[in-house]
């Protein structure tokens, strides 16, 4: 019999395996929508889009809005390994976009989702800093939705 935690992780790993498998596709609409309204999603590293962005209207304006205006099309993401414990979901992936200006981006992602309750409540995402300096223009962040962290 699986314990109570269990049965939640499962739930959450399948939950991020649906969104995942239509986020492949290019559709990012069941991403957005599982975002807790006070989602804290973490890029690590040192690049100008590594920060603590607070919040899904800074989720969405100062972190997903510059980089869909960087990119030509979609970053449809493959999963190559998802693992579930307690709370989180570790998500490989590997992204396939290339920017307007025609860099590939390609990027390899290792994100960990804690979710509450069926919504992402934190993110926290290690990818290649190297591409994204190469590839990806500095963001213009407005205001003070994007707090450090």
């Amino acid at each position: 019999m699986k314990k109570p935690a269990q049965k939640q992780a499962a739930a959450n790993k399948a939950l991020l395996h649906w969104v995942f498998a239509d986020l492949a596709s290019g559709n990012g609409r069941p991403f957005i929508e599982m975002l807790a309204e006070d989602v804290v999603w973490h890029v690590e590293g040192s690049t100008a889009w590594s920060r603590s962005y607070r919040g899904k209207a800074a989720v969405k304006t100062d972190l997903l809005k510059p980089l869909f205006e960087v990119l030509a099309g979609p970053n449809p993401l493959t999963v190559s390994r998802m693992i579930a414990e307690e709370d989180c979901v570790v998500v490989q992936a590997r992204g396939n976009a290339v920017t307007r200006t025609g860099v590939v981006y390609c990027n390899s992602y290792c994100m960990i989702f804690r979710l509450v309750d069926g919504r992402v409540v934190e993110i926290t995402e290690y990818a290649d800093t190297a591409l994204i300096d190469r590839a990806l223009p500095y963001p213009a962040v407005e205001g003070a939705s994007a707090a450090a962290g």
